[in-house]
């Protein structure tokens, strides 16, 4: 008999070999594939009471001694756990795929070369504007803690390259804790999980997000090679979960801070399908040029403040 503590430490079967709940919420089924850890949704109510998984502690004690290399989770589990797994793994130092259709329509498979020059030109550009904003981002950094004290950066998951979870910065414009809130200010909402009039925004919050200087700390997932400075909108979980299934190979892109929503559309095109369609386009016919073409355009929206909230 497996010992409560050993549960993620041994080798499962291709089948399913068991089903369980971290939380009364939060279910699952897990399998064994190639040395990574598959965590998919149970269907029905046959869970089996496991010790090893009654507690989030527990459940990170096990993960942090398991010998997977990584873990791929079904999106379709929901925010709740797979937030729940990506906090875990990051304390196990296991990196975690949100599991999406393989393509091989995506710019650095179709043009590598020009890919590679697109990543120096990245890394290149990141580090000149980190010396540059600076001073910008130290007032910035001033000016939320002394509005009420609580965090300067707000991270928050994103679906990266590969579907890879990675955590976003930015500068924080909401209330302290706004993330609890979310579900109970957006409801129902179908479309991209954005909201002029948020009443967690805070007032320095709805000035910096009209100017996108909450965006800048996105310059150090930039140089940490999650983000690129150009590239489709960097998904959220709560609207990766949304998507389309037959437009999902699109979460397999590298994200950028800007690209040809933020240029194009922005906060006027908040449809899923319509978003997510504009960045296969953008991929699709991917430059290096396009890419300069949209950092060019960038500069008067954002001085403009156009669309932004």
């Amino acid at each position: 008999m497996l010992s409560d503590n050993s549960l993620l430490d041994f080798k499962l079967t291709e089948e399913p070999l068991v089903s369980c709940s971290v939380t009364p919420k939060l279910s699952c089924s897990l399998r064994w594939r190639q040395g990574n850890l598959w965590v998919s949704r149970t269907y029905g109510s046959r869970d089996i009471p496991l010790p090893a998984l009654a507690s989030e502690e527990w459940f990170r004690a096990c993960l942090n001694r398991s010998r997977a290399k990584a873990v791929c989770i079904d999106p379709t589990l929901g925010n709740a756990a797979v937030t729940l797994w990506a906090k875990a793994c990051k304390e196990a130092g296991k990196p975690l795929y949100v599991r999406i259709p393989s393509t091989s329509a995506l710019p650095h498979k179709q043009n590598p070369l020009g890919w590679m020059a697109k990543r120096l030109c990245d890394q290149a550009a990141t580090a000149v504007l980190l010396v540059i904003l600076s001073p910008l981002m130290l007032v910035l950094a001033g000016l939320i803690k002394l509005q009420d004290g609580g965090p300067i950066f707000y991270c928050q998951w994103r679906v990266g390259q590969r579907g890879k979870l990675f955590r976003i910065f930015k500068f924080r414009s909401m209330v302290v804790n706004a993330e609890n809130l979310h579900y109970k200010v957006m409801g129902d909402q179908r479309g991209l999980h954005k909201l002029q009039d948020d009443p967690r925004v805070t007032p320095l919050g709805k000035w910096i997000r009209k100017f996108s200087l909450d965006e800048l700390p996105q310059l150090l997932n930039v140089w940490r090679g999650e983000m690129s400075l150009v590239g489709p909108r960097p998904w959220a979980i709560y609207d990766a979960e949304r998507i389309a299934p037959e437009l999902q190979h699109r979460l397999n892109a590298l994200p950028g801070i800007t690209g040809a929503w933020q240029v194009e559309a922005r906060s006027t095109e908040v449809d899923l399908t319509a978003v997510n369609r504009r960045d296969l386009a953008y991929l699709e016919t991917w430059t290096v040029w396009q890419d300069l073409k949209f950092l060019l355009l960038t500069v008067p929206k954002v001085l403009m403040g156009s669309g932004a909230y």
